[in-house]
């Protein structure tokens, strides 16, 4: 028996409106920056949008969240974290007045989980800044960015704040640092990307992200509000203190994103990086009292660990891999090269625990496969089952070294578009949906075998969970 996790314990799934809904243009939706990449986040930027992709249908969420709210009900969700797409409810960003048809939806959305008891945990900003915001202002790196969406969250936290307690500001904010375009809006392919530019916007993107922490504090004040950043932990390749030191320096790029949200104030080590690098952040009046409006609790994402090193050779050798990690040698591997660390998951929230004292939230985990169907039609996805029995062991653990977590929200609960790579054969969920790269399909659902075992999951809130 592993009883190890709390009875409140919010078990999830989580997508996000960019990568379900489809809906292109529907409904008054205005263009984002998830909809000029037709090959995911690594590849071009395809403005105006050129024929048909994969996200302009995606899923097809937008018309059938009925029928997969449903599938969730029977699943056990207690939990669903998902977007509002910011381009439903202010098409340009900039608009006087919001889109109501935009607004309708989602509030019919969490009415539809409502009937199930599911909980909806809503990101603000899902890699879906829109496009006009972009091109005309030049995303993040523009203060007056800040103001709108101030007032896209002032909008959604008014409509909502009778259905929805749990908000998220920023999806992996710390994705900026490493995809300017999806992260902070930034045209990597017009402007020269500088430390100068790029710090600025994300200054920027503190500040917004604090003043919607202290607006939704004033608003909905039984809410709680997170942060969200890709929780990457290094490990030194040797045990060569350059290599050691070298984790250090990389941690802190993901340390830097948490620790001003979470403590309300940059840190000494940044303020040396600044130095060193010759940049000047510009604050305006007010902007370090902003800051201290501090986060609830502290989500991220994990999938994976890497390796630092201070070799050279080996860093270079490394450029192709997922930010630029190394390769760890006592680690397997999926099939899209992503090392597989359960026992990472552990460390990583021991170390956010340890850092910030405040609930931790896990808000994306799970295993991008091909599933195929056998000649009875069904997916026997064991390889899912055995990746997430032994990452969903490693939080009971981590619950009993005395780490406070309000939740797991698997990634994603149902089959997605892929922001990666921008492909759906690449496949999440514990629900499979016929729809190919080639834009071929049916748009039918089927249930994993994986579904069945989360089920149990849930309903034995997580005893059936086995490991070493």
């Amino acid at each position: 028996m592993n009883k190890k996790f709390p009875v409140n314990f919010l078990w999830g799934g989580a997508l996000a409106a960019n990568q379900v809904e489809g809906g292109y243009l529907e409904g008054g939706k205005g263009l984002s920056v998830s909809d000029v990449l037709p090959d995911g986040i690594w590849g071009p930027i395809v403005y105006p949008p050129q024929g048909e992709y994969l996200k302009h249908n995606a899923i097809d969420f937008y018309h059938r969240y009925k029928e997969d709210i449903a599938l969730f009900g029977e699943l056990g969700l207690k939990c669903l974290r998902t977007s509002i797409a910011w381009t439903r409810i202010f098409p340009n960003g900039d608009e006087v007045s919001p889109n109501e048809a935009g607004l309708q939806f989602y509030d019919d959305l969490f009415d539809e989980l409502a009937k199930y008891n599911i909980e909806p945990l809503i990101t603000l900003s899902h890699y879906e800044m829109p496009m006009h915001l972009v091109e005309e202002y030049g995303g993040w790196t523009n203060r007056k960015v800040i103001t709108f969406f101030e007032k896209f969250a002032r909008t959604v936290f008014n409509r909502y704040k009778n259905k929805v307690k749990y908000w998220l500001t920023f999806n992996e904010i710390n994705i900026t640092l490493h995809a300017p375009f999806i992260g902070g809006g930034i045209r990597h392919d017009k402007v020269e990307i500088t430390d100068q530019l790029l710090y600025q916007a994300i200054h920027h993107q503190f500040v917004a992200s604090a003043s919607v922490v202290k607006m939704c504090h004033e608003l909905i004040p039984d809410a709680q509000i997170g942060c969200m950043v890709a929780g990457l932990p290094m490990y030194p390749l040797t045990p060569n203190p350059d290599d050691v030191l070298e984790v250090m320096t990389k941690d802190r790029e993901t340390f830097f994103f948490s620790d001003v949200q979470a403590r309300g104030y940059y840190p000494n080590y940044m303020k040396r990086y600044f130095r060193e690098k010759g940049i000047t952040i510009e604050m305006e009046d007010g902007d370090e009292e902003i800051l201290k409006n501090t986060v609830d609790f502290i989500s991220f994402s994990y999938y994976m660990s890497g390796c630092a090193t201070a070799d050279e050779q080996l860093n270079l050798q490394a450029k192709a891999n997922i930010l630029s990690t190394v390769k760890n040698p006592y680690l397997s591997s999926s099939e899209w090269g992503w090392q597989i660390d359960p026992k990472g998951l552990r460390y990583t929230l021991n170390t956010f625990y340890d850092r910030y004292q405040k609930p931790l939230f896990i808000v994306e985990n799970g295993l991008g496969a091909v599933d195929t169907k056998n000649s009875d039609g069904e997916i026997l996805d064991d390889y899912r089952i055995d990746y997430m029995n032994d990452h969903l062991y490693q939080v009971g653990e981590a619950i009993k070294d005395g780490v406070e977590i309000l939740g797991y929200t698997s990634w994603g609960c149902i089959d997605i578009v892929s922001n990666s790579t921008g492909e759906i054969r690449k496949r999440y969920g514990f629900i499979y949906v016929d729809r190919h790269d080639d834009l071929t399909g049916t748009f039918e659902r089927t249930k994993k075998k994986s579904f069945y075992w989360y089920k149990k999951v849930i309903n034995t809130n997580g005893e059936i969970l086995s490991g070493n």
